[in-house]
């Protein structure tokens, strides 16, 4: 049991009706998981008001409502009500109480930025266990607190969640966590009740603007600065052209690294690596550190991933060795991930599911010069037709070969959708297959491999499944690879 009013510390806020010495069994914010005793927090979601459950949970048990609008209740309910100004920043800080505070127990590193999140975390994570410590992690694909991995729902949980992983961290024996930090996590004060040790951006493109994201860019920048003002550190990317309008107003110490401008960390003398049926690029870490690196994955955004990984690593004493060991060794699933199948030609599995992000991959793979560059995708259903004639163009213009097959159809009919995509491709005088079975697809590509191909399985990147219907069914390409490689 936890009194309320030690829930309550570190918040602005008015006790409407009842006392603060109320004694609260949990804390809860879903009405359909009320228990007897417990603090019910009223969320204003973007389609449910919680404000609107108010006579229900107290029915159900609640015996503590906060509130940020005015409520409706009997007379005669027993109920403690709570006032603030906005009840998503108060579960942020009433949550850190209910859980003990964690964060004051781990060092905690956020990374935001449009692009990189996914991959540098995981690069954090392997620099910082080559170097003995133990590291949970909270991201878009999973969160991860020992041998224990969930499945991720959003890039930044809601900040019960947060709170309640950086409990279970402590409690499994990690000193530091290292998670994504979406623009919409700092917009919905998910990051709140907790000081970041170390606050990263990456870089900024527009995205995640509409109806129930950002109503503009600058908004969109502004949401992803407030991290600037809730981490002791910040590391920031200097070739970024927006730097210094995402960390205008910053509270903390600023670090800089890049590739082009004369940053506090640099790499220099990138050179493309390949052969053998894999791709990379060396580089020589100049400034705050100085030594030769190698990475194992392809491209100039693959040396800003592993510099930001760098620049924070650097923080935590790590040997040059243990960096040079970890980058070589650390992989992302479906972000880059190269899979042998061959030594004549190299085949990667990508996440790339939209226009930018395939034209971005695909640029970066002819910088290495391929005999021949396949692109092996499909689009999802219900979802814009337009993406589907932006990706068909981009891989029509800048692929040898494109094989359009199936992603995740879900209820819509695989075939009309490699229509849309064709239509894209017509703009173009590129060449390419259809095959709707994405096994037959990914077995086509391998079989008609030549050497010196890159080939890209792109869209799926780390999904394990085919959404058909409603239903999603078992399917992860390495799988699909394997049994492949083992019927021919």
């Amino acid at each position: 049991m936890s009194r309320l009013k030690e829930l309550l510390s570190g918040l602005e806020y008015q006790c409407v009706r009842g006392t603060e010495d109320t004694e609260v069994s949990e804390v809860v914010y879903d009405s359909r998981k009320v228990t007897p005793g417990c603090l019910f927090i009223c969320i204003k979601g973007a389609n449910v008001d919680g404000h609107d459950f108010a006579s229900q949970v107290v029915s159900d048990g609640a015996v503590v409502l906060v509130v940020q609008e005015e409520i409706e209740l009997p007379k005669e309910a027993e109920v403690t009500v709570i006032k603030v100004e906005d009840t998503r920043y108060a579960m942020a800080f009433i949550s850190a109480a209910y859980f003990g505070n964690p964060a004051e127990k781990l060092q905690v590193i956020g990374i935001t930025g449009t692009k990189g999140k996914t991959t540098t975390t995981y690069l954090v994570k392997s620099i910082l266990e080559q170097a003995g410590r133990k590291v949970g992690l909270i991201g878009t694909i999973e969160v991860i607190i020992g041998d224990t991995h969930i499945h991720a729902n959003n890039t930044t949980p809601e900040s019960y969640l947060v709170q309640q992983y950086f409990r279970q961290m402590v409690d499994a024996g990690c000193d530091t966590v290292v998670m994504e930090v979406s623009s919409q996590g700092l917009m919905l004060h998910r990051t709140q009740g907790f000081v970041f040790d170390f606050g990263i951006f990456t870089n900024i493109e527009p995205d995640h603007i509409g109806p129930n994201e950002h109503k503009d860019f600058e908004d969109y920048m502004a949401c992803k600065g407030m991290l600037f003002q809730q981490c002791k550190v910040g590391i920031v990317n200097k070739d970024d052209k927006h730097w210094e309008q995402i960390t205008a107003g910053h509270t903390c110490k600023l670090e800089t690294y890049g590739i082009e401008t004369d940053a506090d960390l640099k790499a220099e003398n990138l050179q493309l690596i390949s052969g053998g049926g894999r791709l990379g690029v060396s580089f020589e870490v100049k400034g705050l550190m100085d030594f030769p690196v190698e990475i194992a994955t392809p491209g100039r955004f693959s040396v800003y991933n592993a510099l930001t990984a760098i620049a924070i690593c650097r923080h935590f004493g790590v040997t040059k060795e243990a960096v040079q060991k970890a980058l070589l060794q650390a992989k992302v699933k479906g972000r880059i991930e190269l899979v042998k199948v061959s030594d004549d030609f190299t085949l990667m599995i990508d996440y790339a599911h939209n226009a930018m992000a395939l034209e971005s991959l695909l640029s970066t793979l002819k910088e290495y010069k391929p005999h021949r560059l396949v692109c092996v995708f499909g689009c999802g259903g219900n979802r814009s037709k337009l993406r589907r004639y932006e990706m068909g163009e981009v891989s029509g213009k800048m692929a040898d070969l494109t094989i359009i097959t199936s992603d995740n159809p879900r209820f819509e009919e695989p075939q009309a959708i490699i229509d849309d995509i064709k239509i894209g491709i017509a703009k173009t005088d590129g060449k390419y297959v259809e095959i709707c079975d994405r096994k037959e697809a990914i077995a086509y590509a391998i079989e008609h491999g030549e050497p010196g191909d890159i080939i890209v399985l792109a869209g799926k990147g780390h999904e394990d499944y085919q959404e058909i219907k409603g239903v999603k069914y078992p399917m992860d390409e390495r799988d699909l690879i394997r049994d492949i490689l083992t019927g021919r």
